[in-house]
């Protein structure tokens, strides 16, 4: 690397060349550094050619250094203020129907627990007329 890159600092680069992962970008004549195609913009990308072309000239930010592996790590988006959320329609609570009274002589059952019923419906299961041949 020809020239000290710092992780944080915003460049202009030239694009050299696109994979379906991501863009390569010119920093200088000596040294390119790679824009992930998750770096390119806020949302999804489907294609990178829907947003970059070889030769344009793009802004972007450094994410990561490998002097080592001789890797350059850069984003676009973070170059980008990112979109205004939009605000969350809230919705108005429902009201709940309140349970209708029953007068006790009615004969309405209501909601029985498990344990009542589960007497219930062992006697069922061992009724002979109940079963079906």
């Amino acid at each position: 690397m020809s020239q000290k890159f710092e992780t944080g600092s915003v460049i202009t680069g030239k694009v050299t060349g696109i994979q379906p992962y991501g863009a390569f970008v010119a920093l200088d004549e000596n040294t390119q550094g790679l824009v992930h195609i998750s770096e390119i913009t806020y949302g999804y990308v489907k294609d990178i050619h829907d947003h970059l072309k070889v030769g344009d000239e793009i802004k972007v930010k450094i994410l990561s250094v490998d002097e080592e592996a001789g890797k350059i790590g850069l984003s676009i988006k973070a170059t980008e203020e990112p979109p205004v959320q939009q605000a969350v329609r809230s919705r108005k609570p429902r009201k709940r129907q309140a349970a209708a009274i029953v007068a006790e002589g009615d004969g309405y059952q209501g909601f029985n627990t498990l344990k009542e019923k589960l007497q219930e419906w062992i006697d069922q299961s061992q009724r002979e007329d109940l079963i079906k041949k």
